[in-house]
């Protein structure tokens, strides 16, 4: 069977829509530290230390999804969870609500701070280099938001999805989701999101909105000592 894009999606997006993002060695590539923490591997898991050394300075952490790498002195794997992969194969009923904006650099400082209340753990301070991010606003506050991250050929991630506390139970997050995945299939790219498998609540969510489950990949943080 060959094999499916989404199953190594840092790698392959940072292969190809995310190249000029790419800190690349050899055959490893990441991220950048204040864009994204991801680091991919070839599909085979090959990564040679030089690789890894080049890449992951001492101290510093990486998540790996997907193909994970062998690894050398000096480095520990600490798996987290089996991540649930979901893919939006058509377009979702779309609610009503506060206008949908698109969020440039003029709103940069609003969407970090409604990060850093709820959603700050895979979140990095250059993360709108990696696509669109689209929020509503309520009595002139950033109300909820959800963005655009990993791309392998063909789909793109959805992500960043969260809403602020006190505007919880109005619709904004399946809004939100609604209009970016339409907006995605419209324009001939499939979406697919990861949800931790303890995360009922969005996963019960985005099962009623009509996203499917495609698969579950293996995460980790990869820590260099």
């Amino acid at each position: 069977m060959a094999p499916h894009p989404l199953d190594n999606p840092a790698f392959d997006s940072l292969a190809h829509r995310h190249r000029g993002l790419a800190l690349a060695h050899g055959k490893v590539l990441r991220y950048p530290a204040d864009v994204a923490p991801f680091l991919g591997v070839p599909r085979d898991g090959h990564a040679d230390a030089a690789a890894l050394e080049a890449l992951v300075p001492p101290g510093d952490t990486v998540l790996v999804i997907g193909p994970h790498p062998a690894l050398p002195p000096g480095f520990a794997l600490e798996p987290q969870f089996t991540l649930v992969q979901m893919h939006c194969p058509e377009p979702l009923a779309e609610t009503p609500g506060p206008e949908i904006v698109e969020l440039g650099e003029d709103r940069h400082a609003d969407l970090l701070e409604l990060i850093a209340l709820v959603y700050p753990h895979y979140f990095r301070p250059r993360a709108m280099a990696m696509g669109r991010y689209f929020g509503m606003y309520e009595g002139g506050r950033l109300a909820a938001i959800a963005g655009e991250r990993m791309g392998p050929p063909g789909y793109r991630e959805v992500s960043a999805i969260c809403t602020h506390p006190e505007h919880l139970g109005r619709g904004h997050a399946r809004r939100l989701t609604a209009f970016l995945c339409n907006d995605l299939l419209a324009s001939g790219l499939q979406p697919f999101l990861h949800v931790s498998p303890s995360n009922t609540r969005a996963l019960g969510l985005y099962e009623s909105m009509g996203f499917r489950h495609r698969a579950g990949l293996a995460f980790s943080a990869l820590r260099r000592g």
